[in-house]
């Protein structure tokens, strides 16, 4: 039975743009999906992940007459955060939703073609809510992850699956929540669990079969494999991790993956090691909490950038990697957890430039431009519970950012027309301890404790557009609730972006006026999209409230726990 779909005024009148209409999508339809305005198939709009469209057929001067022409409900009780970028193919929407769901939705109507329902087993292990980013197309094969750590590819047409890989042990704590990313024909993936002491990696296979082609662990002393023979061990064992704490060190890669075609590579970015109680771990900790660029053809490390060496407070370094090229050089941006703001030449990995994108960061000083290493604050990485206290519970300090940073996974963008990045941040911070831990397969591996405060009575989340040359904060948007949804700009001059409040807004990219918002009726912690279709220009989103927030925010959650859950996409665009 079809879901229900509330179609307002001319819905009626869509037709397909003739720039989706192919037999199906090809590794070239991929590579140009940032200016092909008919379709949307890659997750970050562009495999360099920018979120920029060409369009400006919604802009500054119109966007205030932006409606809703339909709304899509996800149903059942599954309302949990809905985090998804949909895609856009030939006529249909395709996005996944909380619990491993997806959704092929009719563009002209709203009304649903297929659904595909994971059944996810008892025992699953997801830290932050049940959440989905998105799928990938290639071919006529919907892929995506689920919450037991498999990569399933769908038909396009029908939601039948083709095919199904394991990429995990749910039951140690492995799951997959990203986006896959398609690279010249073959799937990417990386893997969720960084709590639970499992090892991150990233892995390549081919579209059509889901044979492995290359694994590449993200912690040193794991071997890789490259044709279903072993390879490479990544990095030197024991080099930056004493004794066996490098077989359950995290570093996972659970928010997926960006691709620069100009250099041919690979960007992904890792997550905290394990455990949080750094005195358990000296050393850098490699590659945990690092940006690192991968050779696609056989998955071996050309370069890593770590941001917190030796992390005391889970900032990971998944956070996006957004290529873009300016005053004739290639350059990679990262806004990390830990409140900094990197520019690397994406060609070698080396540092240009980074500076604070938060207030009153206590955990470092600075980022040493030469060394590309953090200046910390000592006196703010929290104490050796064996040496402080009563071996129990180590000494607290209050860090800012806290843990779940200053920005989190909601994907910034990059305008091509202001040069400048928007970064939905939070300000926010932690009373944060540690504690004695051990490993044990399936349970948490943290080794600390903590409660989440916010630092302003005012405003928790912000949203900054950042000039990548000098690291200015150009303007700023305060927003009384934490920032979780993604952000998109367009070259009718526009930004735009959802609320936990339930507001989807516009503003004016070069001032940072609002100028359009709408009330979805739950919180939007999804990514927005647009595209074109017979000369008009439509929007959309998801609004599902969830996500980390409500389950880890400590006194912050006091914050959001009036808003209602959700789960629906909606659709805009101006009437004739």
């Amino acid at each position: 039975m079809k879901k229900t779909s509330l179609v307002v005024a001319i819905s009626a009148c869509l037709t397909i743009s003739a720039h989706t209409v192919s037999a199906s999508v090809t590794d070239q339809d991929i590579l140009n999906d940032h200016k092909m305005t008919g379709q949307v198939v890659t997750n970050g709009m562009g495999l360099q992940g920018q979120r920029f469209s060409p369009l400006n057929i919604i802009n500054t001067g119109n966007v205030n007459k932006l409606v809703p022409i339909w709304s899509f409900s996800f149903g059942g009780e599954k309302q949990r955060g809905q985090e998804a970028q949909p895609l856009i193919y030939d006529g249909v929407m395709y996005v996944t939703a909380s619990y491993s769901r997806v959704f092929a939705i009719d563009l002209k109507t709203g009304e649903e073609l297929w659904q595909y329902d994971a059944r996810l087993p008892d025992g699953i292990m997801p830290c932050c809510d049940v959440v989905n980013r998105g799928a990938a197309i290639h071919g006529d094969t919907i892929f995506f992850g689920t919450l037991d750590a498999k990569l399933v590819a769908l038909d396009r047409k029908t939601g039948k699956a083709k095919w199904k890989k394991k990429l995990g042990d749910y039951k140690a704590g492995y799951s997959i929540t990203a986006a896959p990313l398609i690279v010249e024909g073959k799937v990417i993936m990386g893997v969720s669990g960084g709590e639970f002491g499992i090892i991150g990696k990233v892995e390549a296979r081919d579209a059509e079969t889901g044979k492995l082609v290359w694994s590449r662990p993200t912690i040193e002393g794991h071997m890789g494999m490259l044709n279903g023979k072993e390879s490479t061990m990544t990095g030197k064992k024991n080099a930056t991790w004493p004794g066996d704490m490098w077989k359950y060190g995290g570093g996972a890669t659970w928010l997926g993956g960006t691709y620069d075609p100009e250099t041919r590579t690979i960007f992904y970015g890792t997550g905290n090691p394990a455990p949080w109680n750094s005195h358990l771990r000296p050393g850098d900790n490699l590659y945990s909490t690092s940006r690192i660029a991968f050779n696609p053809d056989n998955g071996e490390i050309k370069w890593h950038y770590q941001t917190t060496p030796n992390d005391g407070w889970d900032f990971d370094g998944v956070n996006e990697v957004v290529s873009f090229n300016q005053d004739g050089k290639k350059f990679a941006a990262t806004a990390d957890r830990n409140g900094f703001f990197y520019v690397l030449d994406r060609e070698e990995g080396k540092l240009v430039n980074a500076s604070p994108f938060v207030r009153d960061i206590t955990w470092a000083k600075e980022i040493d431009l030469k060394s590309g290493r953090p200046v910390y604050n000592d006196d703010n990485r929290p104490s050796d519970p064996t040496k402080s206290g009563d071996g129990k519970k180590g000494k607290s300090v209050f860090a800012v950012p806290s843990f779940l940073g200053g920005k989190n996974w909601m994907p910034m963008s990059y305008s091509q027309q202001t040069e400048l990045f928007y970064v939905p941040s939070n300000e926010w911070g932690m009373d944060i301890w540690n504690e004695p831990v051990s490993y044990k397969k399936g349970a948490a591996y943290l080794g600390a404790g903590f409660t989440i405060k916010p630092l302003f009575e005012d405003y928790i989340g912000s949203l900054k557009a950042i000039d990548p040359r000098s690291g200015k904060i150009v303007w700023e948007y305060k927003n009384h609730a934490p920032l979780w949804g993604g952000v998109m700009t367009t070259a009718g001059g526009l930004v735009f972006m959802g609320t936990p409040e339930g507001y989807f807004k516009a503003f004016d990219a070069k001032s940072g006026d609002e100028l359009w918002k709408f009330q979805t009726g739950s919180g939007i912690v999804g990514q927005p999209i647009t595209w074109e279709q017979n000369g008009e220009q439509y929007v959309s989103v998801l609004s599902g409230w969830g996500g980390a927030v409500p389950l880890w925010g400590g006194e912050v959650a006091k914050r959001v726990r009036h808003l209602n859950q959700g789960g629906s996409v909606w659709t805009f665009k101006i009437p004739n």
